[in-house]
């Protein structure tokens, strides 16, 4: 402290007037006043500047993580990267490429492909030229020319190819043809201008053996006998081959069985004579609750049924075993006569409006119209496509009139008189499901695979209305409501939509029956006789009731084990439903 002290003294001291430090003797040691100095460390090494050694460093570092792998060493001594182990094998390596070729010389996705060992053309020129001449260049020969083959004629024609002839063979052969087309054939001398021309007969003359001559060289011979017995033969199996499957349905023997006791009865009326004491009771429907009877007989699902128009004491049903059955409904319950015809399952049956006959629908791409009361078959109709729906004009005096949706896209109507095709109704894009007559049967509407609905005139083949939505869906069943003022359409996004069958054809918005499961299965929409009540089956095997005004699900009954495809309300019986299904049952309910 006290060194510290005098050092501190002796510095003012030495201040001058200006306040400033007066210098000091450099030569003069003053031990005791000066305060330790500490030197800087300096080392005896050169200075080395490592900024290249770093780079050229990195640089290695940098090839060794890009450079291809070489396949012919047995280990790798860094981790290679996907595109490493991927890459395609390259001589050394472009300056300007990443991947050792330039981008401008490439030909192929993996590099550069060189061209073969010699191009095409020459290939083509020496090939030839060996044909023709018998010599050509030698391929293998490295410097200059060497030939192989005919030497002679290679000296003969002085080493010409095919492609490279003399100039002055050039020159006669221009002279000869020109001698030869202006001569004819008498050798009189003709029109050089005509010659040339194409448009002139001296010009078709000369050039009559080009694909475009106007005569041809020779005289067709007559065939041989054995000529002209395979041509027939071939004619015969051309015929048989056009008029075969493809263009008619498959023929089948068609047979009828009667199950019941007697075709008549004590006062010779027919068995499908309706009784005469039944009638509806009232106006009035009610929804049925129990099953009363069923009917098996199908040995596979049962696809659509049909009750005897007017009266219901008979119901026909069309099976996927190729029969069709009418079963009694009022007394014995039995099954009455069976119909065989198809050799394919039935797709759809219709009556006429007496019932007296009736039409079916079968994959064999047959249409076969029936008599109910014997069993036989009055005529069959095909266009050799498969009928998805078939229906009779309902007019009473146009009950000879079918008409069949066809999987063709066509609707076809018939004359069943003459058994001709009378009209086409040919718009539709998909095949054809429905035929629903509308409007006193002055138009009928369809629907079809191609998610739309046409209404047509009866007779006229242009469509009068089109609908067709972007939320539309295929509709495969369509029922007419019995005030004839709205169409029930099953939609196969699993609801029912209503149309109106005034001039519009609009859809009511604010009717939708849902709540079934029909996606898929071409389930039947009816109505109750009264209107009262809209009905469906579902695809897993239930029958739904719905109230028209409310649109409310009114019950449901489990009819089938699997699709409850079909429905049908009796036409009297009040409170009387019938239902099909894929498990190859009939049910009666009450």
């Amino acid at each position: 402290m006290d060194l510290l002290r005098s050092y501190a003294d002796g510095n003012d001291d030495e201040l001058d007037a200006a306040g400033e430090q007066k210098p000091q003797n450099p030569t003069s040691p003053s031990p005791d006043s000066s305060p330790p100095r500490l030197l800087p460390a300096k080392s005896a090494a050169p200075k080395v500047d490592d900024t290249m050694l770093a780079l050229t460093a990195a640089a290695q570092a940098h090839q060794t993580l890009n450079r291809p792998i070489d396949p012919t060493q047995r280990a790798i001594v860094f981790n290679p990267t996907y595109d490493q182990l991927w890459a395609p094998i390259y001589g050394p390596s472009h300056p300007y490429a990443r991947d050792g070729i330039a981008q401008g010389m490439r030909n192929h996705k993996l590099g550069f492909v060189e061209d073969a060992a010699i191009d095409s053309f020459i290939f083509d020129e020496q090939y030839n030229t060996f044909q023709r001449y018998g010599y050509a260049a030698d391929p293998s020969a490295s410097v200059g020319y060497n030939y192989v083959g005919d030497l002679e004629a290679l000296k003969q024609n002085d080493g010409i190819s095919v492609y490279n002839l003399p100039h002055q063979e050039q020159k006669r052969r221009r002279v000869d043809s020109k001698k030869e087309t202006e001569q004819d054939e008498g050798g009189e001398e003709v029109d050089h201008a005509e010659v040339e021309n194409p448009a002139t007969d001296t010009w078709l003359a000369k050039n009559k053996k080009s694909p475009w001559a106007g005569k041809k060289e020779g005289l067709q011979e007559e065939l041989t006998e054995e000529q002209k017995k395979y041509a027939e033969e071939y004619a015969k199996k051309k015929g048989e081959e056009r008029a075969g499957p493809s263009e008619k349905g498959e023929v089948v023997a068609d047979k009828s069985t009667f199950h019941g006791k007697e075709e008549r009865d004590y006062q010779g009326r027919s068995w499908i004579a309706p009784p005469k004491d039944v009638k509806a009771s009232n106006d009035h429907c009610y929804i049925p609750k129990r099953l009363v009877h069923t009917w098996s007989g199908h040995t596979k699902g049962v696809s659509a049924i049909r009750f005897f128009p007017k009266h219901g004491h008979l119901i026909l049903s069309a099976g996927m075993d190729t029969k069709v059955k009418i079963w009694d409904v009022f007394n014995s319950g039995k099954c009455m006569r069976t119909y065989m015809g198809h050799s394919k399952a039935v797709r759809d049956i219709s009556f006429c409006n007496d019932g007296t006959k009736f039409l079916t629908a079968g994959y064999d791409k047959n249409i076969k119209y029936w008599d109910t009361e014997t069993g036989k078959v009055i005529s069959t109709f095909s266009t050799g496509k498969i009928p998805y729906v078939v229906k009779l004009n309902p007019d009473d005096d146009k009950q000879n009139i079918l008409l069949a949706g066809m999987s063709d896209k066509k609707i076809v109507q018939w004359d069943m008189n003459t058994g001709q095709i009378t009209q086409e109704y040919d718009q539709h894009l998909g095949a054809v499901n429905t035929i629903t007559f509308v409007d006193d049967n002055r138009r009928f509407v369809t629907s079809s695979d191609d998610k739309s609905l046409r209404v047509w005139e009866f007779g006229i083949p242009v469509v009068i209305k089109y609908i067709s939505e972007p939320h539309m869906h295929s509709m495969p069943s369509i029922a007419l409501h019995p005030n004839t003022n709205w169409l029930a359409a099953q939609s196969l996004d699993n609801q029912i939509l209503i149309y109106s069958t005034r001039e519009r054809f609009q859809l009511n918005k604010k009717k939708r029956f849902a709540g079934h499961i029909a996606a898929g299965y071409a389930c039947q929409v009816n109505f109750s006789p009264d209107g009262r009540f809209v009905m469906s089956g579902d695809g897993e095997g239930r029958c739904w009731f719905w109230d028209w005004k409310s649109c409310k699900v009114f019950r449901t009954l489990k009819c089938h084990e699997g699709v409850c495809i079909g429905c049908e309300w009796h036409p009297l019986e009040q409170s009387k439903v019938a239902t099909c299904g894929w498990d190859g049952l009939i049910k009666y309910w009450d």
